[in-house]
């Protein structure tokens, strides 16, 4: 297994097959990282959500969803953006009901079930939500 860093960079207009490429793009990083089949669709899975999540934030103005995959040695993150407004791609609540399930394994899994981690930030006019899928057992505090 290699451990070099692996960006790759998609420029997606708001289309439920485009948000299946990227899906498609998460999958193939997964299984090459040799991520279990099942966390890889969960990852999958996590990633169309996220996007067509995302389509109800692109504007007139800025029509176009960046996606950034970024395979590290210990994960796998991927960033969406937008521009145009301080709302992240797949929603606050989202993100508050993901922070509320961590460390709780009692509670339901949800369609974010196959991401470790998810962070919300603003560069300007662009919103960011990186997804990040830890690789093998270690999760770090979050």
């Amino acid at each position: 297994m290699t451990t070099e860093l692996k960006i790759l960079h998609l420029q997606i207009d708001a289309d439920a097959r485009l948000a299946a490429a990227a899906g498609g793009v998460a999958r193939y990083l997964a299984d090459a990282a040799g991520i279990e089949n099942h966390a890889v669709a969960q990852l999958q899975s996590a990633i169309i959500t996220a996007c067509r999540e995302a389509f109800e934030h692109l504007t007139r103005e800025s029509p176009h969803l960046e996606i950034t995959f970024t395979r590290f040695s210990d994960r796998i993150e991927v960033a969406l953006s937008h521009q145009g407004g301080a709302s992240p791609a797949i929603g606050l609540d989202t993100i508050a009901g993901f922070a509320n399930r961590i460390g709780n394994s009692a509670s339901a899994p949800g369609v974010f079930a196959g991401v470790d981690r998810i962070q919300y930030e603003t560069h300007g006019a662009e919103a960011v939500t990186r997804l990040t899928k830890y690789i093998g057992k270690f999760v770090p505090w979050i």
